[in-house]
């Protein structure tokens, strides 16, 4: 499909290039038709078509576009776009693929569009940088924007003090709303492009109390800041950590909450939209290190992606090992009995999916602080229960075939292997989530490497064990 209409008209917005049924499966971003489209333009140069067909995409859309164009034609669409580039797209660009992006700017550039940024989006664009880059685009960066992004960049990477946004609306508590209404029309430069809720704040600059926006719009003139703020609100420390941040946002269902120093002084504010995206990239983080690949970014090099991986498959080649040497305590009776060589890996797959089942349910608890000590022992027995009854269902199942296939003895024995080891795959996929968090281990990182190894070397030693003990 054409970016232009057939009668040579002007061209067509993205949205415009997609059919119902495109509609249905994808209702933001670019679709492909519009990225062939502007690959098209750019080869044959039509440098102005191209910027008519993007001026007007969101900034998200455009960082969508630049995504997904080719390698060989990114480039060529970054100078497009340069002049008069909204840097808010670096915001929403894939980290790795950001980096590429922001070396086709000079760092005066890169410095006026990251000025226009709120305070929060510019430190996560440059905390991703090199020291020499940061350096380069903090010295031309406006003196009272470098002096706010430098301060954010002293908190520890992953806290509060790094992600909330320095541009806020505080007031006294004895302004009324008809001054507090005059100073927010003001078009003072401080006041932020977008906020949800005014802060109360004493002479210390503290907070003593917020009032929602809406709040502020429905009351009259006379009425008192102080009447109309809630006192049932909730700080955030600087130092907090971002996911702590996040599971105080879904707890108390927030919109936006202040972040104090030390001194609990008001220094700044965290909202939703940023708070989306933490629980996004926390997800995203527990998923990938469940599955022991680590940054999985589909823009990494070949080099760097095999290296994240490789000492994951060597710990998982160390364990693979160990439960070859329980199968060799038994080859004598693996020889006796060649039907036990056929039938193992049923035995240890099952444990290890139905672990893998227990452990993602415990991992994601821990994360969202819904699995505790004064829950465990419930989560624990629960899952252990679950084990057993699915057992005991597909050892009866597993023993029936077995049985008709190589004998009612092999059967039995199946199905107690099987019976034990998706018992102990409950028991440890939620037992060693909980002691990896305990020991300050991140569970998600640890855990399927351990579950695996457990349910292997219990499933071969049950199944064989029994073998020997009975068949032979």
């Amino acid at each position: 499909m054409s970016l232009h209409d057939q009668d040579g008209g002007e061209p067509r917005p993205p949205h415009q290039l997609r059919t119902e049924e495109d509609e249905e499966e994808r209702a933001y971003g670019v679709d492909p038709d519009f990225v062939d489209s502007v690959v098209d333009l750019l080869d044959a140069n039509r440098v102005g078509e191209v910027r008519a067909v993007t001026d007007d995409l969101h900034a998200a859309d455009v960082a969508d576009l630049i995504e997904q164009i080719d390698p060989d034609h990114r480039e060529a669409l970054v100078e497009v776009l340069k002049p008069g580039f909204d840097a808010e797209v670096l915001s929403y660009l894939n980290p790795d693929l950001r980096e590429e992006v922001v070396e086709a700017f000079e760092p005066k550039e890169l410095a006026a569009a990251v000025a226009e940024l709120e305070t929060d989006d510019a430190v996560d664009l440059i905390q991703d940088l090199d020291e020499e880059q940061q350096r380069e685009i903090l010295e031309n960066l406006p003196p009272e924007t470098r002096a706010l992004v430098q301060e954010n960049l002293t908190y520890e990477e992953y806290t509060a003090g790094r992600l909330m946004q320095r541009d806020l609306v505080a007031v006294p508590q004895f302004w009324t709303v008809g001054r507090t209404i005059d100073y927010l029309r003001s078009g003072a430069e401080d006041l932020p492009e977008t906020f949800y809720d005014l802060f109360v704040v004493d002479p210390m600059h503290r907070v003593i109390g917020t009032v929602p926006l809406s709040r502020i719009l429905r009351a009259r003139r006379s009425v008192a800041m102080a009447e109309l703020q809630n006192d049932d609100f909730h700080t955030i420390p600087a130092t907090m950590d971002q996911e702590e941040v996040a599971n105080l946002f879904r707890q108390y269902a927030l919109v936006s909450a202040p972040v104090v120093d030390a001194g609990d002084r008001l220094i700044g504010v965290i909202t939703v939209d940023d708070v989306v995206h933490i629980i996004d990239e926390e997800a995203e983080d527990d998923f990938f290190k469940l599955g022991g690949v680590g940054d999985a970014s589909i823009y990494r090099t070949v080099i760097d992606t095999a290296r994240s991986r490789l000492k994951w498959l060597g710990l998982n080649l160390v364990t693979a090992f160990l439960a070859a040497g329980v199968i060799s305590l038994f080859s004598a009776t693996i020889e006796k009995v060649v039907a036990l060589a056929v039938l193992m890996p049923i035995v240890a797959s099952m444990g290890g999916n139905a672990g893998t089942q227990a452990l993602t349910v415990a991992v994601r608890a821990l994360a969202t602080r819904e699995l505790s000590s004064s829950n465990a022992p419930r989560v624990v027995g629960k899952e252990v229960l679950v084990g057993l009854f699915n057992g005991v269902v597909f050892a009866t199942l597993v023993g029936l075939i077995a049985g008709f296939w190589f004998g009612p003895a092999i059967g039995v024995v199946i199905a107690c292997a099987m019976t034990i080891n998706l018992f102990v795959a409950g028991l440890f996929g939620v037992m060693i989530p909980l002691a990896l968090d305990r020991f300050g281990v991140d569970p998600a990182v640890a855990s399927g490497v351990f579950l695996t190894t457990v349910t292997d070397v219990v499933g071969f030693f049950a199944f064989l064990g029994l073998a020997a003990a009975f068949l032979l």
